[in-house]
């Protein structure tokens, strides 16, 4: 079986791996062990159950590497667990155990479970409830089970409140820069090929790292949601909205010029096949060019991710000088390319539209990496999640003014009567 050589791996790709494999699993070792036993310490001294396991096991569950996904994990988990004992109860009312109440109740279970929205702790739902169920003193057990729930997740969130987890922006970082920089190579491969006879087989393989390139953004993808929720309600960081989405928007404008790319490389395996065999790709002046206006590129790719994954304090401007630069001699060699494609048009008309479509990704892959077009986009996302915020706040002000009329209207009702005997 062949094997990718460690030439093809980028070097910080290949470090995030190393280090996500080993990080993420200690940090989470660590932390769930100590909130594991802490929970099972204090549901010992508030619940009635000699051996009172759901506490540390719901800990277990809802230390998660971030804040925000112990908070939202702890949520589900409660709410899983309250909405088994709630069935149970309803169930014990009606019917007793046997094998088609407790089919029965399994069914309910999981379906009830879709629509309270506890997402993976649905089967918990079902669990609870065949537990409670099953017990002869159901009333006090159930709510043991919902006591030890709490406590689980009220010891799980408050570890992390007070001992706040890692932020994974660098983990992030180093993965948008080693897409970056695997998309630079890929460009640089393509321009070392352009001035001699492509076979379709080499053209062919160029695509196929195109497309295995296009599918890494997968993998950076989950590192960048990992940072994104450690970021949320992390006490260490002040401004968490705009740091996750420069990282987001970042992304996002990496994704599309990854899949320009992939695009760049089936026009030349187009252009490849209408070549005969033994003919160059493009005339030695024209190679020239688009290996220079290649290399800018990718320059500017790299020099765009470090941008985006640079902290203020890490000199920010010097990374926005370095991409601004690359973009300048990018554009100034695109048009000297544009010039030497037009004349080879004129003498060699039959492959216009790929001569065109190079140039057309090109300018896409430029326009996304500009200065100007990035700070749209940034002013733009701020403005929509300052929209967001606005409008969650009406909503929650609205609530609050309709439950403080409704209280209003009852106390009024409760004293008119009053009023009217005293006149």
């Amino acid at each position: 079986m062949a094997l990718v050589p460690e030439s093809l791996v980028p070097e910080p790709v290949s470090a995030l791996l190393r280090r996500g494999a080993r990080e993420p699993f200690v940090v989470q070792t660590v932390r769930a062990t100590v909130a594991a036993t802490l929970a099972y310490a204090v549901a010992t001294w508030l619940s009635s159950e000699p051996a009172p396991l759901t506490a540390p096991l719901t800990a277990l569950l809802v230390v998660q590497v971030t804040v925000y996904s112990t908070l939202k994990t702890s949520i589900r988990r409660v709410n899983s667990v309250v909405v088994g004992v709630l069935i149970a109860i309803g169930f014990s009312a009606v019917v007793g155990l046997s094998w088609w109440s407790l089919g029965l109740i399994i069914l309910a279970s999981l379906v009830i479970g879709r629509f309270v929205r506890v997402e993976e702790f649905v089967q918990e739902v079902a669990i609870s409830a065949m537990l409670i169920l099953g017990v002869t003193k159901l009333a006090s057990q159930a709510w043991d089970r919902v006591l030890e729930t709490l406590i689980g997740a009220t010891v799980g969130l408050a570890f992390n409140l007070l001992f706040a987890p890692p932020v994974w922006v660098d983990t992030a970082g180093e993965a948008v820069e080693g897409l970056a920089r695997r998309a630079r190579q890929l460009l640089l491969d393509l321009a070392e090929e352009l001035a001699g006879p492509v076979p379709v087989s080499l053209a062919a393989e160029r695509l196929h790292e195109a497309r295995r390139l296009d599918q890494a953004i997968t993998e950076v993808d989950a590192a960048m949601r990992q940072a994104e929720d450690s970021l949320r309600f992390n006490p260490r960081i002040s401004e968490g909205l705009l740091s996750r989405l420069v990282l987001r928007t970042g992304l996002d404008t990496l994704e599309i010029c990854v899949v320009v790319i992939r695009v760049l490389a089936r026009s030349l395996t187009d252009l490849a096949k209408r070549r005969r065999p033994g003919e160059r790709l493009f005339p030695p002046e024209v190679a020239v060019g688009l290996e220079e206006l290649f290399a800018h590129v990718g320059g500017a790719m790299v020099s765009f991710a470090v941008l985006v994954t640079t902290q203020v304090s890490r000199n920010a401007a010097e990374a926005e000088e370095r991409l601004a630069a690359e973009l300048a001699a990018a554009w100034s060699c695109r048009e000297n390319v544009a010039q030497l494609l037009l004349r080879e048009v004129q003498e060699r008309p039959e492959a216009w539209q790929l001569h065109g479509s190079i140039l057309a990704e090109v300018d896409r892959i430029l326009d996304e990496l500009d200065l100007d077009h990035r700070s749209r986009r940034l002013m733009e996302e701020l403005d929509r999640a300052s929209v967001e915020s606005r409008e969650r706040f009406t909503r929650f002000a609205r609530l609050r003014e309709r439950l403080r009329g409704e209280s209003g209207r009852r106390g009024g009702r409760g004293k008119r009567p009053a009023a009217n005997a005293g006149r």
